[in-house]
């Protein structure tokens, strides 16, 4: 499987779990299972549609800030940051506390190095797959950046090694076929990279449940989440890798086991989705579930443009040379401001209707 196959299927996957997962946020895996059944999961987020929230618009921003940088932690911090301003500008809806107050710090005139505030969330870890991604062969700059990307939004160092463990495995992933992944092997790679006793006690439990072949919600209750999956790092990250790594060549069976579980369902989804995408490449997505994103101006058409210039910046995991490397793809700001007012007129509607019966 071609390289530029991976990366497409790093960022469709996490767009696609990222809308399917959407309309399940916040709810317990019990109420979301009356409101909108089990597997097989389909979009419900708009008409039979699904729209990605701010898990996929970061990974985009992401990857474009990794094609303004070119190799440089220190360029795409300062791309991502300007990025982030912007963004806001838009009037995301669903904007975790932690980023709000990081970009409005931003906008206050601190520099990316000085804005993150302290927290150990998740938004991180939504953007470190593309960085594992195009990065896996270059380790010390993955390494580099995800620190930055980490550092302009969250301080706390759980933030940072949970999106550190993300990275490494989208970078695992890209680098192999879905049969040649090997639960222990890439378990044991996290973990030489992480110190938190929190998170090496979840990874070794995940690898005792895999080992056992139980299911996600095993493990989930493990960790205290029956009722959901919560926004902390250390209960994402875990569960995001136990489900990838139990379904590794199952893109639909990876998404739906982490969606099911309830909670923070479109930052789980976007996670899974985009390891699972980086393992099989956009052929190994389903089709249907490609075509039912209703999204633009971050349209799927543009996802899989960037892909392919990250692919010429980042052609075997290292940073190509300058004459060779694309700059980032223009997006039609001006579409940006009416997109969010509909998804925030959606995002109203849903809450409306969980205030509706079965509970």
């Amino acid at each position: 499987m071609c390289r530029l196959a991976k990366l497409t299927g790093t960022l469709l996957g996490g767009a696609v779990g990222d809308a399917l997962g959407l309309p399940r946020e916040g709810l317990s895996r019990r109420r979301a299972s009356r409101i909108f059944g089990d597997a097989p999961l389909r979009h419900r987020f708009l008409l039979g549609r699904g729209m990605a929230s701010d898990d996929t618009e970061h990974a985009c921003m992401t990857a474009q800030a990794l094609l303004a940088a070119g190799g440089s932690a220190d360029a795409f911090v300062r791309s991502l940051a300007w990025k982030l301003r912007f963004w806001l500008l838009g009037l995301p809806a669903g904007v975790g506390f932690g980023t709000l107050r990081a970009a409005l710090k931003l906008w206050a005139g601190l520099p990316p190095t000085r804005s993150g505030v302290a927290s150990a969330g998740n938004g991180p870890a939504m953007r470190a797959p593309i960085i594992g991604a195009c990065l896996s062969a270059a380790p010390d700059l993955m390494r580099g950046t995800v620190r930055a990307s980490t550092r302009v939004t969250h301080t706390d160092s759980r933030a940072e090694e949970g999106a550190l463990a993300v990275a490494i495995a989208a970078g695992y992933a890209v680098a192999r076929t879905p049969d040649r992944i090997d639960r222990a092997e890439c378990l044991a790679l996290v973990r030489d990279e992480v110190r938190g006793e929190e998170l090496l006690r979840a990874l070794a439990a995940a690898e005792r449940r895999l080992a056992r072949g139980d299911p996600c919600t095993a493990f989930a209750d493990d960790l205290g989440q029956s009722r959901g999956v919560s926004g902390y790092v250390n209960h994402t990250v875990p569960v995001c890798l136990f489900s990838w790594l139990r379904n590794p060549a199952d893109f639909r069976a990876a998404v739906e086991e982490v969606i099911l579980l309830g909670g923070d369902t479109d930052t789980t989804g976007a996670i899974v989705g985009g390891l699972s995408g980086a393992t099989v490449g956009e052929g190994g997505i389903p089709q249907e579930w490609v075509r039912g994103i209703f999204e633009w101006p971050r349209s799927v058409g543009l996802m899989r443009k960037l892909a392919r210039r990250l692919d010429a910046c980042f052609p075997r995991g290292t940073v190509a040379d300058e004459k060779d490397r694309p700059g980032p793809l223009g997006l039609f700001w001006p579409g940006i401001l009416p997109r969010n007012v509909l998804f925030a007129g959606v995002v109203l509607l849903h809450g409306l209707r969980r205030l509706l019966p079965p509970y």
